[in-house]
């Protein structure tokens, strides 16, 4: 049978703390991480949380992520608490301070109403010091550039950079995106990834289609 990396591991690497799986190490309910996904920080690889800001509880909002992920160091996702009321004269959110502030709008819509869960897909690559605001939806196989910041939904196997982060090109043709999201091979057994892992490192498309039907 296969070896497989197990993924229950925090360090991976021996002697380099740097890169954590952190299925195993974030502890909030509403956070949930996909086998293999790393992050790699040179300070505390463990602490993946605190780069999940302005994420309260009682908002209940969920950032969940796939697997074989590759989260850079610096990444930040910005939550749905970030979020002020917009189409008041003004921004200041008056309410949460209490006294009369808070009694003279206790009926009020606080905050902005919240743009969902945050959705990072399978085999995603988020660059360096990248910023994810809430409720964005990225698709399984896509890169994020380095310093950008993602405001909409990103395709699947698409690349996108800069601010707010746009299309720079798509890493295949279409028609290999969508057999690639039909294969899905993130969801494999993992010794049947690595036992046909040359296929997918090599672009072997049609062997990875023989092994898709072979699940099925």
């Amino acid at each position: 049978m296969p070896r497989v990396p197990d993924p229950q591991v925090k360090h991976p690497l021996p002697n380099f703390d740097r890169v954590c799986f952190i299925k195993n190490t974030v502890k909030n309910p509403n956070i949930e991480i996909g086998d293999y996904t790393y992050f790699d920080d040179p300070f505390d690889s463990k602490d993946f949380e605190r780069n999940v800001l302005y994420h309260y509880d009682f908002v209940g909002d969920k950032l969940k992520i796939g697997k074989f992920c590759a989260i850079s160091t610096g990444v930040k996702f910005i939550m749905n608490g970030a979020n002020h009321k917009m189409d008041s004269f003004s921004t200041f959110p008056f309410a949460i301070f209490g006294a009369d502030w808070g009694e003279k709008l206790k009926n009020q819509e606080i905050g902005a109403p919240s743009k969902g869960d945050t959705i990072i897909g399978n085999d995603v690559w988020l660059g360096y010091d990248s910023v994810i605001m809430p409720g964005v939806n990225i698709g399984d196989g896509a890169i994020i550039a380095s310093k950008s910041v993602v405001v909409s939904d990103v395709p699947p196997f698409s690349v996108y950079g800069g601010n707010p982060a746009k299309l720079i090109k798509k890493r295949f043709d279409q028609e290999t995106i969508d057999l690639l999201e039909k294969i899905n091979w993130w969801n494999w057994p993992y010794e049947l990834l690595t036992e046909h892992l040359l296929s997918v490192y090599n672009n072997d498309l049609s062997r990875m289609k023989e092994v898709s039907e072979l699940l099925k």
